[in-house]
């Protein structure tokens, strides 16, 4: 690809794998994404901390990739919970 498109999938990828194994994830793989969207949620506190990640891109010396790996991991969880708000709505 000419822009380094896949590397940027890649390390996408890498970093949303990584971010199972810290803090964010109990021991059963919950995450407080699951609890937002069983109070239906989930889908506007995702756009939300994309927004944030992305107003904050070019502030925080040193955070500029971490900020935009962020927004566009809140971005795919974005994606997912509202999928999910339609097809809850369908049933």
């Amino acid at each position: 690809m000419k822009y380094n498109e896949r590397e940027a999938l890649n390390e996408i990828e890498e970093y949303i794998e990584s971010t199972y194994g810290e803090h964010y994830v109990g021991k059963n793989q919950f995450q407080i994404q699951d609890l937002l969207h069983s109070i239906d949620i989930a889908a506007p506190f995702c756009q939300a901390n994309a927004m944030k990640y992305l107003s904050r891109f070019g502030k925080k010396k040193g955070h500029n990739r971490l900020d935009l790996l962020k927004a566009i991991h809140y971005t795919i969880l974005l994606m997912h919970f509202s999928e999910c708000a339609i097809t809850d709505t369908k049933e």
